[in-house]
């Protein structure tokens, strides 16, 4: 078994045994025509057992959130010489990712926030995102199966161009892939899994000269030293954790969670209709929301939130019954339309509503018909899960490493991004001032600004889930009295589209 020993809370961590603790993560490649794109210098295969390398970074995970973060190094003048190792074992990160125009959109997409979009623009990588089918959406419709209110979001609301932007995850890896590949970062990908992770404790002396060895600077503690599946191993001034929501970095480095899983099951796919659709829609059903987002071409993808039991039921039906079901929930299935509210005239809110004029834009919609299914059906269990901390020495954890969220408002790859922005600007103000990139006194200051802003958008979402999973004629209201507020009082209004474009760290008046 592997072991983790520590010394004056540092971590040390040997491997004794078999690799008992494994992930057999399953990799899906995008294209069985792909072309080997890297040279053996910076990808591919290095020799199995040849000598260790250092580098300044070892990045633990190849995904979306990983790659961000090497694009938002490369992007600094003063990151953008670091030598970078990135450790992941699906091998189409050293391919070329073909996607072709004609291919129909994969259920796995992602709604990406303004905010987003331009830590994007800001690393290079929005410019091959929009080389591929995308879809911005400049409205949004929010309301539940008890038709008592609804609400309407328009990005003019809060004088902005778009809501947000869906893109399949395979456009956004493949983007982030081709620019880090443009860039003149030092990287080496290696396709393997992080075995076990040693770190031994600072010596006694406050300086230690740069030039000793890598194993000399690893016991005086100023290198991680990783040991791959492979045979591999390398050391790092700093190991970044971006391996998912099971992360072996976390594992290894003792970092405890909090968190539960919802007894729920979202169901993805992708499907196609007459008319193409320019709007988000979410209705909150008995079971959980029901999403319906655009991904352009007359095609729209569903997220539907609903119990285990439902979930398998749902994946099984015949693909017309399974329309029809959509359908049906996103009309009169469970409920009315909902109809002027039952608090009364929007006029009782009209001293709040500033510059907002009502128009037909602001009524009530019925989503377009879903015509027909046109990707499997693919199901996955809903949780919450927090690291307690972020960062120690020489790790920090980012995206669903540290944090897992429901997905009922598409925030988590969101999180997982502004983790990359603020780590990558850290390690750049370190660099300033001669601090080692390792140190925690560092890395705290990623934590101290990333950690308030991810644990209130997790009480929001989760605060979401629990009060619409309860059928209650009080509670009821309580939710219309809200949607009501949201649609007619133009700084609540403005506010929520602040806060959900990433914009603002707290979901209140500006």
């Amino acid at each position: 078994m592997n072991r983790i020993i520590c010394y004056n809370n540092r971590i040390f961590a040997t491997k004794a045994g078999s690799n008992v603790y494994r992930l057999r993560i399953p990799w899906r490649p995008f294209s069985n025509d792909a072309a080997p794109l890297l040279s053996s210098q910076k990808a591919g295969n290095p020799e199995k057992g040849s000598e260790a390398k250092q580098y300044d970074i070892a990045i633990v995970g190849g995904g979306m959130v990983g790659l961000a973060l090497a694009c938002s190094l490369a992007s600094r003048p003063l990151t953008r010489h670091l030598n970078v190792a990135i450790i992941d074992s699906n091998p189409a990160l050293g391919r070329k990712l073909f996607i072709k125009k004609e291919d129909l959109p994969d259920p796995r997409v992602s709604t990406i926030t303004p905010a987003t979009i331009s830590f994007f623009k800001d690393i290079g990588a929005w410019q091959f995102v929009e080389q591929h089918r995308h879809a911005y959406f400049d409205k949004m419709q929010v309301w539940d199966y008890t038709g008592l209110s609804y609400a309407k979001y328009n990005a003019r609301d809060a004088d902005k161009e778009v809501l947000g932007c869906v893109v399949e995850n395979k456009v956004l890896l493949s983007s982030l892939l081709s620019r880090v590949q443009e860039t003149d970062l030092p990287k080496k990908i290696y396709p393997s899994r992080l075995n076990s992770m040693s770190i031994l404790p600072n010596s006694s002396s406050s300086e230690v000269d740069s030039t000793l060895s890598m194993t000399a600077l690893f016991t005086h503690g100023r290198l991680a030293k990783l040991e791959l599946e492979d045979g591999n191993s390398l050391y790092a001034k700093l190991v970044v954790g971006a391996d998912g929501g099971k992360s072996r970095v976390r594992e290894l480095a003792g970092f405890r969670t909090t968190g539960w899983n919802y007894s729920q099951n979202a169901i993805i796919c992708t499907v196609e209709h007459d008319v193409e659709n320019h709007c988000a829609w979410q209705r909150f059903l008995p079971s959980g929301p029901l999403a319906l987002l655009p991904i352009g071409d007359k095609f729209s993808n569903i997220v539907w939130t609903m119990s285990p039991k439902e979930s398998s039921e749902f994946k099984s039906i015949t693909e017309d019954n399974f329309m029809k079901a959509v359908n049906h929930a996103l009309d009169y299935g469970y409920g009315p339309h909902p109809t002027p509210s039952i608090l009364g005239s929007s006029d009782l809110f009209s001293w709040l509503k500033g510059g907002i004029s009502k128009s037909a834009n602001d009524c009530f919609e019925i989503p377009p018909k879903v015509v027909k299914l046109t990707s499997e059906r693919m199901a996955f269990p809903l949780s919450l899960r927090h690291a307690n901390d972020y960062v120690s020495k020489r790790i920090a954890l980012i995206g669903d490493a540290a944090h897992t969220v429901h997905p009922l408002a598409g925030q988590g790859v969101n999180l997982g991004f502004g983790d990359a922005s603020t780590l990558s600007s850290v390690i750049s103000e370190g660099i300033a001032v001669g601090t080692d990139i390792g140190e925690v006194s560092l890395l705290k200051k990623y934590e101290a600004d990333r950690k308030p802003a991810n644990v209130m958008m997790m009480a929001v979402l989760d605060g979401f889930q629990k009060a619409y999973s309860v059928d209650f004629g009080p509670l009821n209201i309580l939710r219309a009295a809200a949607f009501h507020g949201a649609h007619h009082i133009s700084p609540l209004k403005k506010s929520i589209i602040s806060y959900a474009s990433g914009e603002m760290r707290l979901p209140l008046f500006a």
